[in-house]
This record gives C-alpha cells, sequence and structure tokens, in this order.
C-alpha cells in the first residue's frame, strides 16, 4: 500500500474521486474560503497532531488558471512544511501553453514562466493534450521533474466509432492535424484538416480540404475549444458543403462565453467532450488513462 493521499478542491471531486479509486488510494478536499479582499484561506485535510503522507497527489485543472495557480504556490509550500517528500501534480488542462514565443517586443511568453513555476514546485506533472506549437515534448515546457502528456483523442476515437457509421474526422486548423492523425488511425478513418487565418481572438476564416463531404457524418475533433467561432464558420461551411451532419468532439471544453451557443446556432449537432475540465458535454472519464500514468510515480 502506498503511503500516499490525493488532494482536490471541492469543485472537482467527481473527477478527482474517479481518479483516486482508480488508483487505489484515499482522498481528501482541501478547504478553501476567500476573504473579502479576495485573499485565499486554504487548510489541508489535517487533525490535530496528525502528519501528512509522504506522498501526495494533488488533482486540479487549470481552467480560469490565474488564482489557481496561487493555491498550486500555497499547498506546495505547506505541504513542504509539514514532511510531503514528494508532490505529483494530475493537471488535466494545463494552461498558459499557447504563448511560446514573443510575437511583439516585450510580450511574455508564459510557457517559459509557467513551465519552470510548475517544475520548482512538483516532482511531477501530468496533463492531457497540452497546447504545443513549437516544442515537441511537455519535458520542454517543464524542464525538472516527470512530464508526462497523455492524449484524450484515442478514447474520443473510440466514442466517435460507437456512435457514427462511417465517420469522416476533420481537424479545424493545421495544429489540430496531431490529433486527428491520432484518432483516425485508430479505426481507420478517413480524415482531414482545415486550414485557418485568425486575426483576431474571435475573428477567423476558414477553408475546407479538398474532400467530397456531400452526405458524409463529419466530426469536428481538436484537442481545445473556446471561443467556438473556428468551430461555428467550419460547420457552415460543411453544410453549404453537402454535409449530412456536423458533430464536435473536443478534449477540452472550455467553452468560454457564450461558444457553446455559437457553435449550436451554427447547426452543430452533438458535442462530447472529456472530463478534463467540468462541463456538461463530458462524456469521457479520463481517471483510468491518468492512473496508468500516476501509478508508476508513486514511490
Amino acid at each position: 500500500m502506498h503511503d500516499a493521499l490525493l488532494l482536490y478542491f471541492e469543485d472537482e471531486q467527481a473527477p478527482a474521486l474517479r481518479l483516486a479509486e482508480a488508483l487505489g488510494l484515499s482522498a481528501a478536499c482541501i478547504e478553501r474560503h476567500r476573504f473579502p479582499d479576495d485573499e485565499l484561506r486554504l487548510r489541508l485535510p489535517l487533525q490535530s497532531g496528525q502528519a501528512l503522507p509522504g506522498q501526495l497527489v494533488l488533482y486540479r485543472s487549470l481552467d480560469r488558471p490565474n488564482e489557481k495557480l496561487v493555491e498550486l504556490l500555497l499547498v506546495d509550500g505547506e505541504a513542504r512544511r509539514l514532511g510531503c517528500r514528494r508532490l505529483l501534480l494530475v493537471v488535466p488542462y494545463l494552461a498558459y501553453m499557447r504563448q511560446d514565443i514573443a510575437f511583439h517586443p516585450g510580450e511574455v511568453v508564459s510557457q517559459q514562466i509557467i513551465g519552470p513555476f510548475l517544475a520548482g514546485l512538483f516532482d511531477g506533472v501530468i496533463t492531457v493534450d497540452p497546447h504545443l506549437h513549437r516544442i515537441s515534448s511537455l519535458s520542454q515546457a517543464i524542464p525538472r521533474g516527470t512530464a508526462i502528456s497523455l492524449s484524450g483523442a484515442p478514447m474520443l476515437a473510440q466514442l466517435i466509432a460507437e456512435q457514427i457509421e462511417r465517420p469522416l474526422l476533420l481537424g479545424p486548423d493545421a495544429e489540430s492535424a496531431q490529433w486527428i492523425e491520432s484518432a483516425a488511425a485508430v479505426h481507420g478513418f478517413e480524415h482531414g484538416v482545415c486550414s485557418k487565418v485568425r486575426s483576431g481572438d474571435k475573428a477567423v476564416s476558414i477553408e475546407l480540404p479538398k474532400l467530397d463531404f456531400a452526405g458524409r457524418a463529419v466530426v469536428l475533433l481538436d484537442d481545445v475549444a473556446s471561443s467556438g467561432r473556428t468551430l461555428a464558420h467550419a460547420c457552415e461551411q460543411l453544410l453549404a458543403a453537402g454535409a449530412a451532419s456536423v458533430d464536435v468532439a473536443v478534449t477540452h471544453a472550455l467553452f468560454a462565453g457564450d461558444a457553446l451557443q455559437v457553435i449550436q446556432a451554427a447547426g452543430v449537432g452533438r458535442v462530447w467532450s472529456t472530463d478534463c475540465i467540468a462541463h456538461p458535454s463530458n462524456a469521457i472519464a479520463m481517471a483510468p488513462l491518468l492512473a496508468e500514468a500516476v501509478r508508476p510515480l508513486l514511490e
């Protein structure tokens, strides 16, 4: 039996408990209080005279990340002070990886700040489909400790295979090619990738690949859905090109603001996602895959 405990915050209780069960670990909730001035008070689950286990697994997904990064800093500092010798972070959605170069003088390259920050806190970081553009591995962004990147694409592909006969998988942009190819390889799905030109956070134009979409059940597959505008534009063009249906499958269901309404208004039918970020579209639990990665890291 490992001398280990899984810690989580109340808003992520369900996926955290699924992971704890898959690992065979006890789990406990970190108490969180916000003061009127927005400072946080956290309390680790300890009774008087009780010691922390030597190993902790902290479950925290970094959607809406700014405050959560402070939580990670506070939890790490107190856990180490109380004798934790090994602290692993399971962060199904890893924020601030997108900005990996400076496009303008003085622009902060967040990946090169947040990656080393996490490396300084945790002995291991396990995530799913991080948004990496110009680097080939997560360890290049998180330079110390163990850095593991998993993918939700094969599990999404299995779900699609169960739901749709002869689907055509389509990536909304060139960056989605790796997920499309990974998912398509599982079942030999026909697939393609759109071309995208972005002129702002919500201003995008899409060009479909040269495929025959007439009468096809198309699934737009990507690692993350945020503003929804790219998916909406792709759906409108697909339906205009004769697609019988357009569904969406994503690893990370950010769906900021009115994003879900935007893609539904464009004609998207079903929306499936993993539970890396809690959302009504969650259709796949990542706990079994995450447990496989975490288990060998526990001493």
